[in-house]
């Protein structure tokens, strides 16, 4: 068992420090991405309010309407600025936001299927993160710098070019773990890898305020712009990636795939006739699967969970992404003081996880996914109308938790509508809904952002996006039955 699974004791146990390791990948993945969203969005939005054909937009727009570029005026906004009134910023940014979700889409399933036929020395996935990282990394730690600049365009091709290249590694350094530890103990060891990640996404989040800290006491507080800060929070995830990769390298072992090709090659008789009667099977699964259409009130519960879904994802990604630029523009907060109040929420994301579980089994899965939309839209609506630094706390705290309330019991929802026969395509139909939202959702809330001329538009926008999730879910009359063994089983796979 050592031979073939690296995770595993021989006593058929998990072997946690090999795990650990293992997870030093996703882990350096996770802090990427943690730094990416509150940073570059800055960083976006700092170049395209400099920029003059992006300022004469924004004047004819405000021109054009009037009224709401009063109404932002008396928000107390500069409507002769590109980033006051009626300005087209937010929206850019929304767009340019979205490149990474698309690039997941497209590539990151491309790229999953060619470390599955990858044939080398290294194993299957090593390969793709031991190129993949080191670039990225080169990539992610000159953005800032290129940013200082002040060249749009130049930005924008490093911008993309790290969203190609994370998306090259994602999906093979997620496959790692699965490869090199047994069916049995994936549950305890995904646990461990969702640990690393998690550690990862903190440091993430708290490496702006460390730097900004050393930064003070090297040349003193107020010695330097927020801005100045930016290549260091970045350098910092780029060389936690490298020694993540490096970790990956030198200390996990996986085997040789090129004896596995030897091996399917010596094989390929008794394979060939393997496979022939599979095709013959799988005829047979898809003509039985056919035949067990969904009713038409499943085939509506369907439609309108997918729908409550899109919604959901439309609300809480809006956050994720414009976050920083509300909290520098409606609460004075720097970055780093942004990602520090964003940490709160997703701590409290964690530690929600085990008590959603069990509210989910008592009381119901759809009860407890629109208890969970109901408190996130009442704390966020509690801050529009109070306006309250107090309350905004409260906000992230209950958000926080009541976030996972919803999402530990969406799938299983979506699941238990197709039935066990059809998991595979359901969780497809899950993953579809929740992707085209995070695609979607920085784009419509940049025009939101555009028309109502302030940030603190984003706590009217998400629960209007709970509000329309909720009266989805309203309609769904089915699913509260897919055993959690092949829930957990789903989440793993697509992890």
């Amino acid at each position: 068992m050592e031979n073939r699974f690296f995770c595993a004791k021989e006593d058929g146990k998990l072997n946690y420090k090999r795990t650990i390791l293992t997870g030093f990948g996703f882990m350096a993945s996770s802090i990427a991405w943690a730094i990416y969203d509150p940073y570059i969005t800055k960083i976006l939005n700092n170049l395209l309010n400099a920029s003059s054909t992006i300022t004469q937009w924004s004047a004819k727009l405000n021109e054009m309407f009037p009224v709401l570029a009063e109404f932002a005026k008396a928000q107390g906004e500069d409507v002769t600025t590109a980033a006051g009134g009626i300005t087209l910023v937010p929206l850019f940014i929304g767009i340019i936001m979205t490149f990474d979700n698309i690039f997941g889409v497209i590539f990151q399933p491309t790229f999953g299927k060619l470390s599955d036929r990858c044939h080398s020395k290294l194993g299957k996935r090593r390969p793709f993160i031991v190129f993949g990282a080191p670039v990225s990394a080169l990539l992610f730690a000159c953005i800032p710098w290129i940013a200082l600049t002040g060249s749009l365009p130049l930005t924008m091709i490093f911008i993309i070019l790290f969203v190609f290249t994370m998306s090259l590694w994602r999906a093979p350094v997620v496959a790692l773990m699965p490869d090199l530890t047994p069916p049995t103990l994936r549950s305890q060891g995904n646990a461990i890898i969702n640990l690393m990640g998690g550690v990862g996404s903190l440091i993430g989040m708290l490496a702006g305020t460390v730097v900004t800290a050393i930064m003070g006491l090297a040349i003193g507080k107020g010695n330097f712009e927020e801005i100045d800060t930016f290549p260091y929070v970045f350098l910092t995830g780029s060389v936690i990636m490298i020694i993540g990769m490096l970790v990956l390298l030198f200390k996990v072992k996986e085997p040789d795939s090129r004896l596995a090709a030897v091996s399917q090659y010596n094989q390929a008789v008794d394979a060939e006739a393997k496979a022939k009667a599979e095709k013959e099977a799988k005829k047979a699964e898809k003509v039985a699967q056919k035949a067990q259409k969904l009713s038409k009130g499943e085939r509506k519960s369907l439609i309108f969970m997918l729908a409550g879904l899109f919604f959901l994802f439309c609300g809480t990604n809006a956050i994720t992404t414009f976050f920083a630029l509300f909290a520098e523009e409606v609460l004075g907060k720097t970055t780093a003081e942004a990602t520090i109040m964003t940490s709160l929420f997703a701590v409290c994301t964690a530690a929600a996880a085990i008590p959603a579980g069990f509210v989910g089994k008592k009381i119901g899965r759809k009860k407890t996914i629109l208890i969970g939309l109901a408190v996130f839209m009442a704390v966020f609506l509690l801050y529009v109308f109070t306006r309250s630094n107090a309350v905004i706390w409260v906000a992230l705290v209950l958000g926080g938790a009541a976030n996972m309330f919803i999402t530990v019991n969406t799938l299983p929802l979506v699941l238990d509508i197709g039935g066990l026969d059809k998991v595979g395509t359901f969780t497809g139909y899950y993953y579809t809904a929740t992707f085209s939202a995070q695609i979607a959702s920085p784009i419509v809330y940049g025009i939101v952002r555009m028309l109502s001329g302030t940030y603190l538009s984003l706590f009217v926008y998400s629960p209007v996006m709970f509000i329309l999730s909720m009266l989805c879910i309203f309609v769904v009359k089915h699913g509260e039955a897919v055993p959690d063994e092949i829930v957990k089983a789903i989440k793993e796979e697509n992890d």
